[in-house]
C-alpha cells in the first residue's frame, strides 16, 4: 500500500530547506506519495517525485494569518490524505478541524511557540505574558488531539512527551555532502558568513559593530534577507558596514560558495527565551562545510561547540569579543581548519539528516499502526 502524505504551509517557501528538500524529497525517495499545499501564489508545480499545490498568495502577514488557512483547509480536505503534516502555527486550527473529519492529523513544531512570543519587541511584557500562556494552553489542548507531534529539537520534544506520547525530535541537520566543497584551507578568503534570517535579535547590529573593531583584514559575507527595516538601516549607518559584503537571498549553490571560501559562519542570537534552547540549522549547515563556529555562549550551544571542539564561543552582546574571536579564526588558519574538520566529523558521525530521515520514516509507520488500531 502507498500511503498519500500532505504537507501543508501557510508561511513557508515552497523550497523551504525542513519542509521541501528533507522531509517531502525524502519521503518520495522512500515509496511515499507525497503532495505540499503552499500559499505563494507561483502555482502548481510536479518536482522529483512531490506534488506541489498552490492555493494563492497572501496579501501581507494579517491576511496569511486570516486567510490562508482557510484556503489550506479547503484544498487539503478534498485530497483525502492518509496523513496530515502541518507546519505553521496559525495551521493548529484547521489540525482540529482534519481531525473532526477523522483525518490523521501530525503537528510539526519547528520552534517552542510559547517562547517566540516572548521575544516579540511589539508588546510590552504583560501582554507578551498573556500571549504566550494563552497559546501554551491551547497548544497543549491540540496536541492531545493531535495523532503525533513532531520537534525540531529534544528540548520541545521533551516538552510535548508530557502532551502526546506519540512525540519526535526530527531535528533539522543537514543533508550529508550538500554543503561540503575541497577547497584548500590555503585559498579561502579572509572572510566570515552569516547566512540567514536577519534581525536585531539574531545578532546583526552587535556583528555590525564588531566588523569595526576586528584588526585583520576580514569581511563579512551577509547572506539573506533583513525582517525590519529599520534595522537594515541603522546597521547600514554603522562604520563597519564598509566591512560588509551584503549578498541578499542565496540560493543553495550560492551558499555552498559563500561558505567555501569563508573561514567561519556566524551565529551570535541574542539570549532569548526561544534561542536559548534552540538548536540553528545554520550552526550544523557551518560545521557540515569545514568552517569553525563562532556561536552565542548559551549552555546547549557550548555543550555542541565546546563537545566538539568546533568553534568558539562569545557573549552575543559584546562587540568586541565577536571581534576577537573573528581576529584569532582569520589569524590561525590552522587551528580553524582543525576546529572546522572536527565540526564535519560530528556532521557526518551525528548531526546529519540521514540519521533523521529514518527517524521520520519510523514516527510515520508508529503514527500508522495507532490510527489503525
Amino acid at each position: 500500500m502507498i500511503f498519500k502524505i500532505l504537507h501543508l504551509t501557510s508561511a513557508h517557501s515552497r523550497d523551504d530547506t525542513r519542509i521541501f528538500l528533507k522531509m517531502c524529497l525524502s519521503l518520495a525517495r522512500g515509496g511515499y506519495e507525497v503532495i505540499q499545499v503552499v500559499a505563494d501564489g507561483k502555482g502548481d508545480y510536479f518536482y522529483e517525485g512531490v506534488q506541489i499545490i498552490d492555493v494563492g498568495s497572501c496579501k501581507g502577514r494579517l491576511d496569511r494569518i486570516r486567510n490562508s488557512p482557510k484556503r489550506v483547509f479547503k484544498r487539503a480536505a478534498s485530497l483525502n490524505a492518509d496523513l496530515y503534516h502541518l507546519h505553521d502555527p496559525e495551521l493548529i486550527p484547521i489540525g482540529l478541524k482534519l481531525k473532526r473529519l477523522g483525518k490523521c492529523v501530525v503537528f510539526d513544531f519547528h520552534e517552542d511557540v510559547p517562547k517566540q512570543l516572548l521575544g516579540k519587541p511589539y508588546l510590552n511584557k504583560a501582554a507578551l505574558w498573556c500571549l504566550s500562556k494563552s497559546f501554551a494552553i491551547f497548544e497543549s489542548y491540540a496536541c492531545k488531539r493531535f495523532d503525533g507531534v513532531i520537534a525540531a529539537t529534544p528540548f520541545i520534544r521533551n516538552k510535548f512527551l508530557t502532551i502526546n506520547p506519540n512525540t519526535v525530535d526530527i531535528n533539522n541537520f543537514p543533508m550529508l555532502g550538500e554543503l561540503a566543497t575541497d577547497v584548500e584551507w590555503g585559498n579561502k578568503q579572509a572572510e566570515v558568513c552569516y547566512v540567514g534570517g536577519i534581525a536585531k535579535i539574531r545578532g546583526i547590529t552587535e556583528v555590525c559593530q564588531a566588523m569595526g573593531m576586528v584588526q585583520t583584514k576580514a569581511r563579512l559575507n551577509l547572506c539573506g534577507g533583513f525582517s525590519e527595516l529599520g534595522t537594515k538601516q541603522s546597521v547600514k549607518d554603522l562604520p563597519g558596514w564598509q566591512k560588509v559584503n551584503d549578498l541578499g537571498f542565496v540560493d543553495r549553490l550560492g551558499v555552498r560558495e559563500v561558505l567555501s571560501r569563508s573561514v567561519a559562519g556566524l551565529v551570535t542570537f541574542h539570549p532569548l527565551p526561544n534561542h536559548v534552547d534552540a538548536q540553528p540549522n545554520k550552526m550544523f549547515e557551518y560545521m557540515s562545510a569545514g568552517i569553525p563556529v563562532i556561536a552565542s555562549d548559551f549552555p546547549l550551544w557550548r555543550e555542541i561547540i565546546q563537545g566538539n571542539d568546533c568553534g568558539l564561543l562569545v557573549d552575543p552582546l559584546d562587540p568586541a569579543a565577536i571581534a576577537q574571536a573573528i581576529d584569532y579564526l582569520v589569524s590561525n588558519p590552522r587551528e580553524a581548519q582543525r576546529m572546522g574538520a572536527n565540526g564535519r566529523k560530528a556532521v557526518n558521525e551525528r548531526y546529519n539528516w540521514a540519521i533523521e530521515e529514518q527517524k521520520l520514516f519510523a514516527f510515520y509507520d508508529r503514527t500508522f499502526s495507532y490510527t489503525d488500531k
